[in-house]
């Protein structure tokens, strides 16, 4: 009976735990790498060498939707900004127009000049 007693002290401990964890795994702004994946398939369409395609948009639309908070939103913007620098090609005229072409509204439209700082 003892034991039957203690794990289920043991399985309360961890439900709570994880209870309370899981709100603050929101509370982390975005990481570059949560920026960069969903992004990967509109590289071609960024490069002049394919289509804009609707994995592109999903992965536009999902950043959107996580880029909730102002924190979040400042992170997404600095990671771009950094993904942008580093990938020779790019098109920015495309770039500054997938918002736009997957019906995503952005709240702040990032470019290169842009200063994450001030993104709110």
């Amino acid at each position: 009976m003892a034991g039957i007693s203690i794990a289920l002290k043991l399985a309360c401990a961890v439900v709570m735990c994880l209870l309370l964890a899981a709100p603050l795994t929101q509370l982390a702004p975005l990481t570059c790498g949560q920026v960069d994946t969903p992004l990967e398939p509109c590289l071609n369409y960024l490069r002049n060498t394919g289509p804009l395609t609707s994995e592109c948009c999903a992965g536009v639309k999902k950043i959107n939707a996580e880029a909730n908070t102002t924190a979040n939103r400042k992170a997404a913007c600095k990671c771009l900004k950094t993904l942008a620098a580093e990938i020779s090609g790019i098109n920015f005229t495309k770039a500054a127009d997938i918002p736009t072409k997957c019906d995503v509204k952005v709240p702040d439209p990032i470019s290169l000049s842009t200063d994450c700082n001030k993104v709110k």
